[in-house]
């Protein structure tokens, strides 16, 4: 797909960001389907294992993977200017929601009301993670392939069950898809 880069495509990146930034509660994973849902879904700009990949390329990145997966399909929607506009559009909502909220830190904080509210997100928010890897895993294992299921299996008993540390997993999983890729790239290259 060739790079966007009229005033009409930056404009509907910053505000699908910005909106979808504005109404995201719990953290970076929670964007993920929301992008999945605007960028590949509703304006087709990525398809769906593209977007498999920005969101495991931005959960391996450092930073906050919100930021990251805007980056991401930022850049590959229109580049630089795109990239600077997704990330404009991804952080302005939390930045001026915390500055509002800051103004008021004495009144929400000891508000019932408000704090009734936000434990009532933690239940959204932990539906929407476990939807996420519901998509995302189901789809691996639609495609029956067998290392990608298994180091998702091994990556979870990693870290859940044995409590190893999460960027131990982050970097084996690295190896192990480099790895892969070099296999898969000799193979084709010796079968030319």
């Amino acid at each position: 797909m060739e790079k966007k880069k009229s005033w009409k495509v930056l404009l509907q990146l910053f505000v699908s960001t910005f909106y979808i930034s504005a109404f995201t509660f719990g953290g970076g994973y929670v964007i993920i389907p929301l992008m999945k849902k605007k960028f590949a879904d509703e304006l087709h700009w990525i398809d769906d294992e593209e977007m498999l990949n920005l969101a495991a390329i931005a959960q391996s990145s450092p930073g906050a993977v919100a930021v990251n997966a805007s980056i991401l399909v930022g850049y590959r929607v229109a580049g630089v200017v795109g990239a600077a506009i997704s990330i404009l559009g991804t952080v302005l909502p939390p930045l001026i929601i915390i500055s509002v909220i800051s103004l008021f830190y004495t009144a929400f904080r000891t508000n019932a009301i408000v704090s009734a509210v936000l434990k009532g997100m933690q239940s959204g928010v932990a539906a929407v993670v476990a939807d996420v890897v519901c998509n995302l895993g189901g789809k691996i294992v639609k495609d029956r392939d067998i290392l990608s299921v298994l180091v998702m299996i091994v990556a979870f008993v990693a870290n859940y069950i044995l409590g190893v540390n999460v960027m131990l997993i982050i970097l084996a999983c690295g190896v192990i898809g480099a790895v892969r890729t070099l296999f898969v790239h000799g193979k084709k290259e010796g079968a030319k």
